[in-house]
């Protein structure tokens, strides 16, 4: 008969779930890639705001650092060396069939992540009922943008638009733009 883990070990298994998914990824990830990951998508952390809660666990308790610009508009998490030696020592507690769907999954999803994070975009409504929206593009492991488009769209519907497109088009439109504008002689 399996024995019911008890709420601390519970814990436990979910704070090295987490630690295990940033330190597979590679790269710092925003909060709500992790919430995305971790409780959304795969339920790996069953419950959606005790994954919030860990996530600051982990902060307070130094095993993630959090990188943010000065107007705190993106904040992403890495592992700090000590989330590291805490990951190589306990990762064993995950079960093996644990870790190779988390490695499994975020191997097939790594290139979608990292680009959610990449081209940011948001749209506010305008006192005459239009929108603005403004479409971003951080460079990896940045909080600050390097690029800021912003346009108006006369409805919610093609502000939504905008944002769709924005994720595939987002490379092309910089890259027109640049060459438009910088002289790379």
């Amino acid at each position: 008969m399996d024995k019911v883990p008890t709420e601390k070990q519970r814990i436990i298994q979910d704070k090295l779930t987490m630690l295990f998914v940033i330190y597979r990824m590679e790269i710092p990830l925003t909060e709500d890639s992790i919430l995305d990951i971790c409780s959304i998508k795969n339920q790996w952390i069953k419950n959606y705001m005790d994954c919030k809660t860990i996530i600051h666990d982990l902060v307070d308790g130094k095993l993630l650092y959090k990188i943010s610009d000065d107007n705190d508009s993106k904040e992403l998490y890495d592992l700090t060396y000590e989330g590291r030696e805490c990951l190589a020592s306990l990762y064993r507690r995950l079960s093996v069939a644990k870790r190779e769907e988390i490695s499994a999954y975020l191997q097939a999803n790594k290139l979608n992540v990292k680009s959610s994070q990449e081209y940011n975009s948001t749209y506010k409504k305008n006192p005459d009922g239009s929108y603005n929206v403004e479409l971003k593009i951080y460079e990896p492991q940045s909080t600050t943008p390097m690029f800021i488009l912003t346009i108006k769209a006369p409805t919610r519907q093609s502000a939504n638009e905008a944002i769709r497109k924005w994720k595939t088009s987002a490379p092309n439109i910089y890259e027109v733009i640049y060459e438009k504008l910088i002289n790379v002689d």
